[in-house]
């Protein structure tokens, strides 16, 4: 379908949604939270893709909520803010919990909403001329919606110290922090995320989206009886599937497995 707000582009096994409003720095309105639920929705049930690559046009990633849209949330009544924030919250959680891995290619500046966007990513790699800033509290608003993904990407050290100063920091300090996986320079940006994706697209998709799942389900869970239960029912599940009996059987004999075919 056409988007107003998105360039969506498929490859071979790697799908790429790009931020298609540069003239905003790729401010997000209510149509493209729409646009990105939907197409992350799409692409995640799509059998033919094995990754996802979200992208931006322009010197910036995204510079949070657009400010057409601000001015008209400010009229909004408690109701009318509460319907609004949770569509966002619903794209940010589409995009987390989508079954393909998402990888967030950073190539210039990423503030507010826009680093909930990278949060919600499973893999980040950003720019060294990057800068981020968690900066709504000088608008007298908090990043709430978007703090579930922050706090588990930069941890609650480091986040309790940018939402409630504001400030910018570097694409060092985001990789200090964790939030970003690795920063590259700018010519190596397109290289660095097709090494990622080619290692993403060569494994067990089923095995991938498993995984992925894995680590949401595990991180933070005290090591009680029953997660060391679930744990082994999971590798039980993952040994005796389709494609974790021929990805043993391919490692034997000595041959790809199938889903590189």
């Amino acid at each position: 379908m056409d988007y107003q707000t998105l360039i969506v582009a498929v490859d071979g096994k790697v799908a790429t949604v790009t931020l298609n409003r540069p003239d905003v720095r790729n401010a997000f309105n209510e149509t493209t939270i729409a646009e990105i639920t939907q197409v992350f929705r799409e692409l995640g049930q799509n059998a033919d893709v094995r990754t996802i690559v979200l992208a931006a046009n322009g010197p910036a990633f995204c510079a949070g909520a657009d400010l057409n849209w601000m001015k008209k949330m400010a009229g909004y009544t408690h109701e009318e803010n509460r319907a609004d924030a949770a569509q966002l919250a619903e794209m940010l959680h589409t995009i987390y919990t989508c079954p393909k891995p998402v990888v967030a290619k950073v190539q210039g500046d990423c503030y507010a909403g826009g680093m909930g966007l990278v949060a919600a990513c499973d893999i980040a790699v950003a720019v060294e001329a990057t800068n981020f800033c968690l900066s709504e509290v000088k608008l007298g608003l908090i990043p709430a919606t978007i703090s579930p993904y922050v706090i588990l990407a930069t941890g609650e050290n480091a986040a309790r110290r940018y939402f409630l100063t504001a400030e910018r920091f570097s694409a060092q300090e985001a990789h200090r922090t964790g939030f970003v996986h690795q920063v590259v320079a700018a010519d190596a940006l397109d290289a660095t995320v097709a090494d990622i994706v080619k290692a993403l697209v060569a494994n067990s998709p089923n095995a991938v989206k498993e995984a992925k799942r894995l680590v949401q389900d595990v991180a933070g869970q005290p090591l009680t009886a029953e997660l060391i239960a679930d744990t082994a029912e999971r590798i039980a599940d993952i040994r005796s599937s389709e494609e974790g009996k021929e990805g043993v059987r391919s490692f034997l004999e000595k041959r790809k497995p199938n889903w590189l075919n």
